[in-house]
C-alpha cells in the first residue's frame, strides 16, 4: 500500500503538503468489496455491513513498533504470547536499550561480520516460501477516532520466479492498542472484525510478474532499499525484500551494513518478537510523523525476523509482520 507517510518520506522537502495533515489513506476495492456483503446471521446474532461513519485506514507494513511488543490478554499479570478469544491488547515491552539507545552502525557492522548460514542457504527449490503474520492491514477507527481495531491474518505464499504461484490467507483474531479499544469494539459485534471465528482458507493464485532478485553489490542495495529517503523509507523496503524473496547469506550481510550508513538508526539491544524468538533490533524515530520504525534481526543469521511500526504519541501500535519460515520448496501448499 502507498500511504501517505511513504509519500512524504520520497517527496522529503519538495512535498507542497508536507506541513498538513492528510487525513488516511482508504482500504483497497478488495477490501471494500469482501466487506460490503448483504447481511448474514453467525451463531443468531445478525451481522450488519459497517456504516458510513466507521473510517478505515490501511496499515502500512513495512511494518513496525517501538519497543518489540508482545501479546497479552488485558487484565493478566504477565505478558503471553497468545491471542484471547476475542483479541488482544497490544502491550509493549522495554527495550533491552530503552533510554539513550547508541547509535546502531557499529552493531550492524559487527553483525554483518559474523552472521552464519540460515536453513535455506545452499538450498533451492521451484518456489520461494513464506510464511508470515500481518496485524494492523487495514486498521479501523470510530468515527470519533479515540477507538481501534486492528484486523489481523495469516499468511503462506509459494512464488517462483517468473512471479506464479499460490497464497492463502486466513483471517486471525483482531488485535486492539489499548482496553478501551476492545470493550467499545466488542459491545458493537456486527460493526468490526469477526472474532471467535475460524474461517477457511482463502487460496488466491499468483500471477505472473517481474522478479529480480536482490544482488550483494551495496549500491545496488542501496537504490533498492531507498536509503536516500532515509531510515524510515529503508525499513519499509528491507521488510518488503524479506517478505517476497529467499535472501542469501552474503546479501543479508550487506543488507545490514547498507543500514549501518543510514542515519537515524538506533541500537535497541536483544528483544523477543511477537513469534517468542530472540533477536537483536534497531528503530528509527520519526518525529516529523510521530512514529517509530523497529526491525528486528536474528543474531545468528542475520534473518529479518520482524518488522513493526508504533505511533509515538499517544503509544499506539500502528501495524507490524512477523516472518515465521522462509524456505525453498518444490511444491505448493
Amino acid at each position: 500500500m502507498f500511504g501517505a507517510e511513504r509519500t512524504r518520506t520520497l517527496l522529503g522537502p519538495a512535498d507542497p503538503a508536507r506541513s498538513a495533515v492528510v487525513a488516511p489513506p482508504s482500504v483497497s476495492a478488495r477490501e471494500l468489496i469482501d466487506r460490503a456483503g448483504t447481511a448474514e446471521t453467525v451463531a443468531g446474532r445478525r451481522r450488519v455491513r459497517p456504516t458510513r461513519r466507521l473510517v478505515l485506514t490501511a496499515g502500512t507494513l513495512a511494518v513496525a513498533a517501538g519497543a518489540v511488543a508482545v501479546l497479552q490478554p488485558f487484565g493478566e499479570g504477565s505478558p503471553a504470547t497468545r491471542e484471547a478469544a476475542a483479541g488482544s491488547v497490544l502491550v509493549p515491552v522495554a527495550y533491552q536499550f530503552d533510554a539513550d539507545p547508541p547509535t546502531a552502525g557499529p552493531r550492524l557492522r559487527a553483525l554483518a561480520n559474523k552472521i552464519k548460514d540460515a536453513g535455506y542457504d545452499g538450498r533451492g527449490g521451484r518456489y520461494m516460501y513464506h510464511h508470515t503474520k500481518v496485524w494492523g492491514d487495514p486498521v479501523m477507527s470510530s468515527a470519533d477516532g479515540r477507538h481501534h481495531v486492528a484486523f489481523a491474518d495469516e499468511r503462506k505464499i509459494w512464488r517462483a520466479a517468473d512471479g506464479t504461484g499460490q497464497q492463502t490467507i486466513v483471517h486471525l483474531e483482531p488485535q486492539y492498542p489499548d482496553p478501551e479499544s476492545r470493550d467499545y469494539w466488542q459491545r458493537r459485534p456486527g460493526l468490526g472484525p469477526a472474532v471467535g471465528a475460524t474461517p477457511a482458507p482463502s487460496v488466491i493464485p499468483l500471477p505472473p510478474r517481474e522478479l529480480t532478485p536482490p544482488s550483494a553489490d551495496p549500491i545496488e542495495l542501496r537504490e533498492l532499499l531507498k536509503v536516500e529517503y532515509g531510515a524510515g523509507a529503508a525499513s519499509k523496503e528491507v521488510a518488503t525484500l524479506y517478505g517476497r524473496y529467499v535472501v542469501p547469506r552474503a546479501t543479508r550481510a550487506e543488507i545490514l551494513r547498507v543500514l549501518a550508513d543510514v542515519p537515524g538508526f538506533r541500537w535497541r539491544g536483544e528483544v523477543t518478537d511477537r513469534a517468542g524468538r530472540g533477536g537483536v533490533a534497531v528503530t528509527f524515530d520519526d518525529r516529523e510523523h510521530d512514529a517509530q520504525s523497529l526491525l528486528v534481526f536474528d543474531s545468528t543469521t542475520g534473518e529479518l525476523l520482524a518488522h513493526e511500526r508504533l505511533t509515538m504519541s499517544p503509544v499506539r501500535i500502528s501495524s507490524y509482520q512477523v516472518i515465521l519460515e522462509t524456505a525453498w520448496t518444490d511444491r505448493l501448499g
